[in-house]
């Protein structure tokens, strides 16, 4: 890995708990992709299919989630700033 090379794709937020926005292109490409699967999915499946979409949402976000926290800085308490 380079110097100028980010070491997380989603740094800690700085107030509160979780990620923030990417700061790589890679973690831009995983939200934007994220979004636009929940868009497509929407497209898809509703409003016949609400069931089908909220399995595809709800795995969606898990696979997210789980991206952040290997790939990301680990937020390991309360943020107040600093």
């Amino acid at each position: 890995m380079s110097e100028d090379q980010p070491k997380f794709w989603f740094p800690a937020k700085r107030y509160g708990w979780g990620w923030g926005l990417a700061n790589c292109w890679q973690g831009g490409g995983v939200q934007v992709g994220y979004i636009a699967l929940l868009f497509a999915g929407a497209k898809i499946f509703l409003p016949q299919h609400r069931r089908e979409f909220w399995i595809l949402m709800l795995v969606s976000t898990a696979v997210l989630i789980a991206i952040h926290w290997f790939k990301g800085e680990k937020p390991l308490a309360w943020r107040w700033g600093k």
